[in-house]
């Protein structure tokens, strides 16, 4: 091998990569050398160490993740590119966790890999610190596409980091979701996550929601309250639309970031606080600067590492895999049989628009669910609202994308009612009328039009109090 040469290790079960791999950095006047197992790299590295090393993570016997902890216990400062074609958060959590210098999701551009082989030879990274702990899955946080690619690598380059953070992002896009990730794979994940929309607290009431108040600081303040600040010391604090919080509130929110402690609302003692804050904004919070709305010293303290969530119409290949997951958890949360989208019926809504972003996703899933009449969600089914097809005056989908909203409407109001019980009670007192009076009162006729015997017409109508209505 020639010595002025950069020695770089490929280590991948698939043939097909290594080539393609090993002929890119041959092109690149690289010295690649290529393992199809782990095994046999580990045999060959106690006769010598390449300058990088590039590894899959699945792969028989030892894989990528082992071998990434293996390598950060015996050759710390090796740099060590991780691809992978199962490209979800937990991998790219894990993979710079186990001390990778950069995880690279499958497909990848060639040019993007040499580059970033030459970037890993110049820097002298040095992981040799133990593992932390993953946590739990976030389920809901999933993506294929590349712009949610860079949000999991974020989130991995953040796992050892207690640092401020700025989440910017349209409405529903799951900004929350990203802050409970940062918090589950951050050294304070056994202390406490506390989120605080600040838009949904009035203005007046903010402050002593944040930092609390003593007994009798105002008119109300019957007993002391301790505020979110408190309750998330040795924590996170993730602090939602924070472009609507007022002047006086961003001149108090400096302070702490800046200080680390506050006084309570009519309090004396200044409170010390080890608190992670995560906000959030969909709002363009450098304009709100220029014009005035926003304190330019408060966005620098916030703004140190930004991570932006991806509207759902720009990663429009992960709305499969969230309308499965969705739709899955749907039928969990209602008690019903999991629905299958039919593939026209997915084309249509991959080609919606989605201005509600996830959390509008989430929305329709639980409606199909609702008004889909069998376990294949039709393209008749989609509501025109969401790119179906107009429904006709008296078709069965009018009137159950009418039961849908009925049903939206209840569950949003938290009702205490079972919801299936009042649904059938009162689609069977609707349909005994209907029947009953297209038989001119005759119950045995209106029972064979029902499909129920005589007796039981009779004993619903009683059990409904129908009685002095026929």
């Amino acid at each position: 091998m020639a010595d002025n040469k950069l020695q770089v290790w490929v280590v991948d079960d698939d043939h097909s990569v290594r080539w393609v791999l090993e002929k890119a950095l041959r092109q690149a006047d690289m010295e690649p050398r290529s393992f199809e197992r782990a095994e046999h790299l580990l045999e060959a590295i106690e006769h010598g160490v390449p300058d990088v090393l590039i590894t899959d993570v699945r792969m028989p016997g030892v894989d990528g993740l082992e071998l990434l902890e293996r390598m950060s216990a015996t050759h710390p400062e090796l740099p060590i590119i991780v691809i992978t074609a199962h490209s979800d958060l937990d991998n790219a959590v894990a993979a710079y966790q186990g001390g990778a210098f950069e995880y690279l999701p499958k497909p990848f551009d060639l040019d993007d890999a040499i580059a970033l082989v030459n970037k890993a030879a110049r820097r002298n990274t040095n992981n040799n610190e133990d593992a932390l702990m993953l946590p739990a899955v976030i389920p809901s946080l999933i993506g294929q596409a590349p712009a949610m690619q860079e949000v999991f690598r974020s989130i991995g380059r953040l796992a050892r980091s207690s640092m401020t953070v700025m989440i910017t992002g349209e409405s529903g896009t799951g900004k929350e979701l990203v802050a409970r990730a940062l918090h589950q794979h951050s050294p304070r994940a056994n202390k406490t996550f506390v989120a605080l929309n600040t838009a949904a607290i009035a203005a007046e009431l903010l402050e002593s929601e944040l930092f609390g108040h003593e007994k009798g600081s105002f008119t109300g303040a019957d007993s002391r309250r301790i505020g979110r600040f408190e309750q998330a010391s040795g924590g996170t604090l993730f602090l939602d639309e924070i472009g609507d919080m007022s002047a006086a509130l961003q001149t108090r929110l400096l302070r702490v970031l800046a200080e680390s402690e506050f006084y309570r609302v009519g309090g004396q003692d200044a409170i010390k606080v080890d608190v992670r804050v995560i906000a959030a904004t969909n709002q363009n919070l450098s304009r709100a600067v220029r014009e005035g709305r926003f304190r330019e010293d408060l966005y620098h303290r916030l703004n140190v590492i930004r991570i932006d969530t991806p509207p759902l119409r720009n990663r429009r290949e992960d709305i499969p895999l969230l309308l499965a997951h969705y739709l899955a958890a749907a039928a969990r949360d209602l008690d019903v049989s999991s629905k299958a989208l039919s593939p026209e019926a997915l084309v249509m809504l991959q080609a919606f628009e989605w201005p509600g972003n996830v959390r509008q996703l989430v929305n329709v899933c639980r409606r199909l669910t609702v008004i889909a009449p069998g376990n294949i969600i039709a393209a008749a089914d989609i509501p025109e609202e969401l790119g179906g097809q107009p429904a006709m005056p008296g078709s069965p989908r009018e009137w159950l994308n009418g039961l849908a909203a009925w049903a939206e409407r209840e569950l949003r109001a938290g009702t205490s009612e079972p919801l299936m019980a009042r649904a059938t009670s009162d689609l069977e007192r609707t349909m005994i009328r209907v029947a009953l009076r297209q038989a001119g009162g005759q119950r045995q006729l209106a029972a064979k039009m029902l499909g129920w015997g005589r007796n039981t017409l009779t004993r619903k109508i009683r059990a409904l109090n129908l009685d002095d209505e026929f």
